[in-house]
């Protein structure tokens, strides 16, 4: 306060009013600024110190979580998806089985805790959307949560197909038995015959490929909609839609059975493979180590890339749930944990989905052996074979695994330059484990195939299913957040009215994903719409607050709002370490699309196989564009605020000021002259104590502030210019 102006001291049972008149005649004559602005004071005792964000009524203007617990399921919900279910347990597979794990918990402590602790850090503080967050961090740098956003946009167009896809093998599983666990019959004037393609193929990639999406040849083929894909689709936004409409009001009470039922469903699973044959089979093919493998650069490269995408890194879906606590909340703590229930998740997932893989494996074996031995009998009866080849103890009605090894050991050992020319397969379990699957082609093909085995597979059909929907509306909340919060912060528009148009708008653009070539266009979103822009976005954030901000008035800020100061290993992370590894991966990921021309795997129905194909040159200028969109807000942004084309101080850019234990305040009626603030007013009326002598500050004549989602007024925090007040860090 100017130091001129009068105090008035008051105990909190005092009754004590004080005239404008009074307190204006002591007002700095000389302090310009002061003879237009409304004045506010109150003193509270030592001990009470707290800061706005947590005592006073304007904590009541921005929504907050009803439970840490629905703080914590809504976080574990964005982080573990369907990523988890189908992208690790291969990865897992692929690079050294148990020896992978590794190499991904050691950069999931080096990147992915610290990164993940930074977000959920300057989104506590800020408590603001992405766009605010990096606006106030660094106005220069604020277009990283525009091009958060845009990210967040392009991932949950297609995310939300796989959604519906989920939606319709869940809608025909309620039938007995499953629609994929034969081919299809084919009649014709003479005889019926199965389906063809089928045959060349299997039952359930038939289905996927040709009842559920009816795929084209290639993506320049539209072939229009397919109507059953069409309607999922509306159903998935609208389902999205009802959940996120009122923001983590409705969307938080739906976690509580979307980020849960998944692990329900898993240990089920988890337990009802283990009674099954062979399950340990798979179980013990994955966690078998390959050292070797450990010491390719290509391992750590692809762990790296798992987790940051695990941990939902740079979609603004972290920043933007963490911006709803408290600001005394243990943020560090939430990292470790949401992390490594993140990780715990994805072994779980690895175990169901091997000791599945494990039962179809035995399986196919079993066929295999059946199939051989029927040939090795009609060898026996041609005399092609002689039966002296032929164990005494073998018995053709019934043999096992181990007489087909014996058999096949003989005969190739007699007949070694002829046995190639026999057509018998070794019917090895490990070869059908080795054969690695993952995204669509685990979870609508190789698995669905494995549960057409089980005892009442409608039921566990019904099951599987309703987590992947589960799973992928837990990380579709987190990706709408990150695209709705930021925005309703920005141009405080209403939340609701955002929402339906943000859905609206999606549904529209994703029927290109429901056309008979869409699954093309989701595999080329997939690739293109965000690795590399994401990987960017992030980098930025780590730069943003490390070097430009600085880590040091980073921790410091972190030490008020912890109440503890966080061990000194995040320093380094934050200022050297992450930022190498992070500009290393990128490069490596620049030099690996480079390296692979872009293409697509295309379904030829004539061949009944996938095939590779380039994109036509119209296609390669959409992944292009994919790219160049999602990152440009960054240099446009840098580029106005560099000329100074948009002021730094911007209400439309929603500038944030804190002080220490204080907020600039805008005004939140025309009518909140001086006598509205201080004239008639008891102790008992005033708002919450604040740290010491705490000042709201209205500019006279500023506007009304916009409503904001639920009925509430937007917080708008202004920019100020109060030489008295020390600068906080945060």
């Amino acid at each position: 306060m100017p130091k001129n102006s009068k105090v008035v001291k008051r105990e909190l049972d005092d009754d004590v009013t004080e005239s404008v008149k009074d307190l204006l005649s002591n007002e700095d004559c000389g302090d310009d600024s002061f003879k237009k602005s409304s004045l506010m004071v109150d003193d509270v005792q030592e001990d009470k110190e707290r800061d706005i964000e947590e005592g006073s009524d304007t904590e009541e203007e921005r929504p907050a979580w009803n439970s840490k617990l629905q703080y914590i399921l809504a976080q574990v919900g964005f982080s573990v998806g369907l990523g988890n279910v189908w992208r690790f347990p291969y990865l897992c597979q692929k690079n050294g089985g148990g020896a992978y794990l590794v190499p991904y918990l050691i950069l999931l402590i080096v990147i992915g805790i610290p990164l993940f602790f930074l977000e959920l850090a300057v989104g506590q503080r800020i408590r603001r959307g992405s766009i605010g967050v990096w606006n106030y961090i660094s106005p220069r740098l604020g277009g990283i949560g525009f091009a958060s956003c845009v990210v967040c946009f392009f991932v949950a167009l297609y995310y939300n197909v796989i959604i519906g896809w989920s939606l319709f093998y869940f809608s025909q599983s309620f039938q007995q038995p499953l629609p994929w666990d034969q081919c299809p019959l084919v009649k014709n004037k003479t005889n019926t015959f199965v389906e063809p393609e089928c045959e060349r193929s299997s039952a359930t990639t038939y289905y996927w490929y040709r009842e559920a999406l009816d795929i084209s040849d290639s993506i320049s083929e539209s072939g229009g909609l397919n109507w059953k894909m069409t309607v999922c689709l509306l159903a998935a936004w609208t389902m999205v839609c009802l959940a996120m409409i009122k923001g983590i009001q409705s969307s938080g009470k739906v976690m509580y059975f979307s980020s849960l039922f998944p692990y329900v469903v898993l240990i089920c699973f988890l337990v009802r493979a283990l009674l099954l044959k062979g399950s340990v089979d798979g179980i013990r093919h994955m966690f078998t180590p390959k050292l070797e493998i450990m010491l390719e650069a290509k391992v750590w490269r692809e762990a790296a890339t798992q987790v940051f995408f695990a941990l939902g890194l740079g979609f603004g879906g972290v920043i933007a749930f963490s911006s709803y606590n408290k600001r005394d909340n243990n943020c560090h703590f939430d990292a470790v944990l949401v992390s490594f229930i993140n990780f715990f998740t994805s072994v779980l997932a690895t175990l169901v989905v091997f000791a599945v893989l494990g039962f179809k494996a035995n399986i196919m074996n079993e066929k295999c052996v059946a199939h051989n031995t029927d040939k090795i009998v009609t060898f026996l009866g041609t005399g092609v074979l002689s039966h002296d080849l032929i164990p005494q103890h073998i018995n053709f009605s019934h043999v096992t695994s181990v007489d087909y090894y014996q058999m096949t050991d003989i005969i190739k050992g007699v007949k070694e330059k002829d046995y190639s020319s026999l057509g018998l397969n070794p019917c090895n379990i490990e070869d059908e484990l080795n054969k690695a699957v993952q995204g669509t082609g685990l979870a609508f093909i190789a698995f669905t195939e494995a549960m057409t085995h089980f005892p009442a597979s409608p039921f566990w059909s019904v099951m599987f299913f309703l987590m992947l929907v589960n799973l992928g509306l837990g990380s579709m909340f987190g990706t709408i957040e990150g695209i709705i919060t930021p925005i309703v912060d920005t141009f405080k528009v209403r939340k609701e009215f955002l929402t339906v148009g943000c859905c609206l708008l999606a549904f529209s653009i994703g029927l290109i994903f429901v056309q008979r070539s869409g699954n093309y266009f989701v595999a080329m979103f997939d690739d293109y719409s965000a690795t590399l822009p994401l990987l960017i976005v992030v980098i930025l954030e780590n730069i943003a607050v490390a070097w430009v901000y600085g880590t040091d008035k980073f921790f410091e800020d972190l030490k008020d709002m912890l109440g503890f100061s966080p061990f000194r290993f995040y320093y380094y992370m934050w200022k050297y370490i992450t930022p190498l590894i992070l500009l290393a991966l990128l490069v490596a990921s620049i030099i690996q699309l480079g390296m692979t021309p872009p293409s697509y795997s295309a379904w030829i129905g004539d061949l009944a196989k996938e095939q590779a194909l380039n994109y036509p040159p119209w296609g390669l200028a959409v992944c292009v564009s994919l790219i160049i969109t999602a990152i440009l807000p960054v240099p446009v942004v840098f580029i106005l605020r560099y000329f100074n084309l948009i002021e730094e101080s911007s209400s439309s850019l929603s500038a944030v000021s804190y002080k220490k234990g204080r907020i600039i305040k805008e005004n939140v009626s025309p009518e909140d002259d001086d006598a509205s603030l201080i004239h008639g007013k008891t102790p008992s009326e005033l708002p919450s104590p604040m740290p010491g002598k705490s000042i709201y500050r209205k500019h006279s004549g500023s506007p009304d502030m916009d409503t904001a989602p639920n009925g509430r007024y937007g917080i708008g925090y202004l920019m100020a210019d109060m030489p008295d007040m020390p600068e906080s860090d945060l």
